[in-house]
């Protein structure tokens, strides 16, 4: 582990996808980098590529060109499951329906052999604990929740394994205007807690704002824009940030209030 090289690195990265007549450019040559313990921000218009990038970082999409490094190493070439995890954007369809919460928390434990028996069951307590559940909450199924709480268990599921990196694609977008601020004030104590670094997916330039310290605007399969987030905001270069800004007008995230900003 090298502290002074980015955690994650992407160069130069290109994913087109093959239709029936002509092929999609969905990622156009991205190239950004995260330090360890920041958030950075990936925002962007439905169809901009930024959903298609998350996925190509946890190994979900398969690059057509360019490099992914994690840890400065490519991660074609090293297995790193347990070092990187990923929160969805839908926490029900995420979840099996048909196991229990602590099976579903107690799965990657299990796979990658780090805990059984008793040690399990405690962790995984621990676990449900850690995101606001209670020990109960693991006899339970899915479809007995709402959409926070499952989220939630996604969370749980996530940071089982210790993570380094947690990518996150749009984890709010599918919740209650009223249940997304709890669920981000979670994943910052959480980042806080944890020591997580963090790839954060929105189409809410108002929640990064609030959320993020650096932020990439995509448009097109592009980064047309990208810095820390409060020079961003404040002096706004391209006009596809300044229509996200005029989009969120106004409006600020905070305890009381959360604010929606659909495109």
């Amino acid at each position: 582990m090298d502290k002074k090289n980015p955690l994650l690195e992407i160069r130069d990265l290109k994913i087109t996808f093959p239709p029936k007549k002509s092929p999609v450019f969905a990622v156009r040559g991205v190239s950004l980098s995260i330090e360890r313990g920041k958030t950075l921000g990936i925002v962007g218009q439905s169809g901009s590529g930024k959903s298609t990038l998350a996925r190509a970082v946890m190994q979900l999409v398969q690059p057509t060109k360019g490099e992914i490094l994690f840890d400065g190493i490519s991660i074609g070439t090293q297995s790193i499951k347990k070092r990187m995890q990923m929160v969805f954007q839908d926490p029900g369809g995420s979840l099996n329906p048909y196991a229990k919460v602590r099976s579903i928390i107690s799965e990657p434990l299990l796979v990658h052999k780090i805990a059984k028996g008793v040690e399990l069951q405690n962790r995984v307590t621990t676990l449900l604990q850690q995101v606001g559940l209670q020990e109960g909450d693991g006899e339970k199924y899915p479809h007995e929740f709402s959409g926070g709480q499952k989220q939630r268990i996604a969370i749980a599921r996530a940071i089982a394994l210790k993570p380094e990196l947690l990518v996150c694609d749009e984890p709010t977008s599918a919740l209650d205007v009223s249940v997304q601020a709890k669920i981000l004030n979670l994943l910052s104590d959480l980042r806080d807690e944890l020591d997580l670094t963090i790839l954060f997916i929105s189409h809410d330039l108002a929640v990064v704002h609030h959320f993020c310290d650096h932020v990439a605007l995509m448009h097109e399969g592009k980064i047309v824009e990208q810095g820390p987030v409060e020079d961003v905001i404040h002096n706004p270069n391209h006009c596809v940030t300044k229509e996200l800004m005029a989009a969120c007008q106004g409006r600020s995230l905070n305890s009381s209030d959360s604010p929606s900003c659909m495109l």
